[in-house]
């Protein structure tokens, strides 16, 4: 495997605890000062963020604010699509929306609360008062339009990127934003979002979900209900098995095994509300009676078949923009969890999503943003949440599953300060996403080329529960 030589960046300032054996990831990485420093520098600035959700601002003049270390923007719908304004007069720098998240201003526009100077929706300078007091060349038309920030859209979000000289966004997406808008992501709209602050790292938040291999400890629920399934992925060496998948037990007949599959899909429904909804949930016990095989295997194969293709056409009945799932499943493969790089993932399954956001607030805390995201007919859109529901980390108004990983997270960013507790070590076979994701840090950090960086981050596609890559750098 190709290792990252570069331990020092274009100007040969060393970087400070890289990665030199991809299987061990120092744990300062998660909370020293000078690395976070170096994050925000190298890697916030330079990487798409995803900034809102395009519900939020359907109508001309609509605005939502987005927030990230210190910076903020205006994504706005205009006439001529959307935009992104830094948010600052000016004049003297004032934040122009007066301390509101969100609004219209298609009329009125943005007034600064400290002077009065006002834009128009285009970032045009309408006003300045008293403007017989300044110099001529600081009244130049071009030089007070408020500044833009690069914007474009996928997935049914705006993304914003600080980086002018960026690679556009479905570049740096690569292969997996296609295989995303083949399942529908586009048409899913918010029935809710939820938000905390967590005393962690940002990292260690995001790699809490990069593989399954927490489930037997984290979520039993699901291991009880499951355990061939899990133990197959986790558990046992395939090769000892010939190959043979455990999901189904063969001590139980097909029935039990399809309503074993059933009430797990429950579990994950009551658990992360997208990733499986209740609607599909209700098809699902309506095909408990379905003529299936005698053998397990097959009849569990078979019922997902008939499964699939009922929630198709229910759905689709109900005037639900849903693709058709037994067609993409093959065209356009997903995996459990796709991560957006830097700090956006959904949870796909069949037409409904979860979908987390992750931004730091410190070297040890982070904001977490969770959404479920479902498709809704035209005209029975759900009502679309401006702000997020905020709760304390350790509510139990968040859903099970989240829940149970939240009791995880922040006692690991304490364990990480532990006396000689050095590096993580990840497994190569299942644990290879969270050392690919840390590589392609330590490449924004190094300067590596952005089309190389590209690249490197493609592969991130498929990549849950996934091996140790090499990224080419």
């Amino acid at each position: 495997m190709t290792m990252m030589s570069q331990v020092k960046d274009a100007q040969g300032n060393a970087i400070p605890f890289p990665i030199t054996d991809p299987e061990r990831i120092p744990t300062q990485r998660y909370y020293d000062e000078q690395f976070y420093k170096l994050e925000t520098e190298r890697l916030w600035p330079r990487a798409w963020q995803m900034a809102c959700r395009l519900e939020q601002i359907p109508n001309v003049g609509d605005w939502i604010e987005y927030k990230n270390l210190g910076k903020a923007v205006i994504i706005m719908r205009t006439a001529d699509g959307v935009k992104a304004y830094h948010n600052a007069c000016r004049h003297r720098g004032v934040p122009i929306t007066e301390g509101k998240p969100h609004g219209n201003c298609e009329h009125d526009g943005f007034t600064c609360p400290f002077h009065g100077w006002r834009w128009n929706i285009n970032g045009e300078n309408t006003f300045v008062y008293g403007k017989q007091k300044f110099s001529a060349h600081q009244l130049e038309k071009a030089d007070l339009a408020l500044k833009q920030c690069r914007v474009d859209e996928w997935g049914g979000c705006a993304f914003i990127n600080f980086d002018d000289n960026a690679l556009p966004l479905r570049a740096a997406l690569g292969p997996v934003a296609d295989r995303l808008e083949a399942h529908g992501l586009a048409n899913l709209r918010a029935e809710w979002w939820f938000a905390t602050e967590l005393p962690a790292n940002w990292k260690i938040a995001m790699e809490a979900f990069m593989e399954g291999y927490h489930v037997m400890k984290t979520h039993p629920q699901l291991q009880r209900t499951l355990p061939g399934l899990y133990n197959a992925m986790y558990a046992y060496d395939m090769s000892d098995t010939g190959g043979v998948g455990l999901q189904t037990n063969p001590n139980l007949s097909a029935r039990d095994n399809v309503k074993a599959q059933v009430k797990h899909l429950e579990l994950l429904s009551e658990g992360m509300a997208g990733m499986v909804h209740a609607k599909e949930i209700e098809i699902a016990k309506e095909l408990l009676e379905v003529d299936l095989p005698e053998d397990p295997m097959q009849a569990v194969q078979m019922w997902y078949g008939i499964f699939q293709d009922q929630i198709t056409k229910k759905l689709r009945a109900r005037g639900e923009p849903v693709p058709d799932l037994n067609a993409v499943a093959v065209s356009d493969p997903v995996h459990a969890v796709e991560f957006i790089f830097p700090h956006y993932f959904l949870l796909p399954m069949f037409t409904s999503m979860s979908a987390y956001r992750i931004r730091p607030t410190g070297p040890e805390s982070c904001i977490f943003e969770l959404w479920s995201l479902t498709p809704a007919a035209p005209g029975a859109e759900p009502p679309v949440p401006m702000e997020p529901t905020w709760l304390p980390y350790d509510s139990d108004k968040f859903p099970p599953i989240p829940r149970q990983d939240y009791s995880n997270i922040p006692i690991q960013q304490k364990g990480l300060h532990a006396e000689g507790f050095d590096f993580m070590r990840l497994a190569q076979d299942v644990e290879g996403l969270i050392s690919n994701y840390q590589r392609i840090i330590d490449g924004y950090m190094t300067g590596v080329a952005p089309e190389t960086l590209a690249k490197a981050t493609h592969l991130l596609g498929g990549n849950f529960d996934g091996k140790i890559l090499d990224l080419g750098f």
